[in-house]
């Protein structure tokens, strides 16, 4: 059986929501990161950077790195067209994937959450926040003009869209207005069922 490691609320909350929607039995190992569960020898033989998402396979060879599970499941699990069959629209997924974990997550709001990696002086702290906030509002600008008018990223719902989705939610939590299209992308993405499982599930209450 996969197993699953994952944190509530964090980026993994996205690849929680692919395998709910392919219907996917595994079993989910909660990492409580505060307390350094990452860091615990016996998930670090299971991925040495100690990150999550990890997803470990039937198998029992192990993937981190969001877009690279996303991808693994959207190829793995073909018939429920994660992944865009037409080639440019494939890579269109994968490019919107890479600027959300890369620029959105990876430069944006970790500056917001976790200043300190920027600078260790507390008095830096609120510069780098708000240096976090001009990223984040400026990427989620960019994507908003690019949001399918179907809602979805690209005409209908694919690996692109849960990605897009938990930096939505971080925002929303984090007091950031979203721009219309990606409101609309995220209320959109509250209607599935699977969504809306894995919010009860991680904790969270439906909004």
């Amino acid at each position: 059986m996969m197993r699953f490691y994952f944190t509530p609320g964090a980026c993994s909350i996205g690849i929680h929501i692919l395998l709910e929607e392919l219907d996917l039995v595994f079993e989910a190992y909660l990492l409580n990161l505060m307390n350094g569960d990452q860091h615990k020898p016996e998930f670090l033989a299971i991925n040495p950077k100690g990150t999550i998402p990890t997803l470990v396979c039937d198998n029992g060879t192990s993937y981190s790195e969001y877009q690279a599970i996303a991808y693994w499941l959207a190829r793995k699990y073909p018939k429920a067209h994660l992944l865009p069959d037409d080639m440019d629209l494939a890579t269109k997924a994968m490019e919107i994937m890479d600027y959300v974990v890369g620029t959105i997550h990876g430069q944006g709001f970790l500056r917001i959450f976790v200043p300190e990696k920027f600078n260790t002086a507390a008095e830096a702290f609120p510069a780098i926040k708000q240096e976090g906030e001009v990223i984040v509002n400026k990427a989620f600008a960019i994507l908003n003009a690019q949001i399918a008018d179907s809602g979805y990223c690209l005409g209908d719902f694919s690996i692109a869209d849960a990605a897009l989705f938990y930096v939505e939610f971080w925002a929303l939590r984090s007091g950031i207005q979203l721009p219309a299209n990606c409101l609309q992308h995220y209320q959109l993405m509250l209607s599935r069922p699977a969504v809306k499982r894995v919010l009860l599930e991680e904790g969270y209450r439906l909004e």
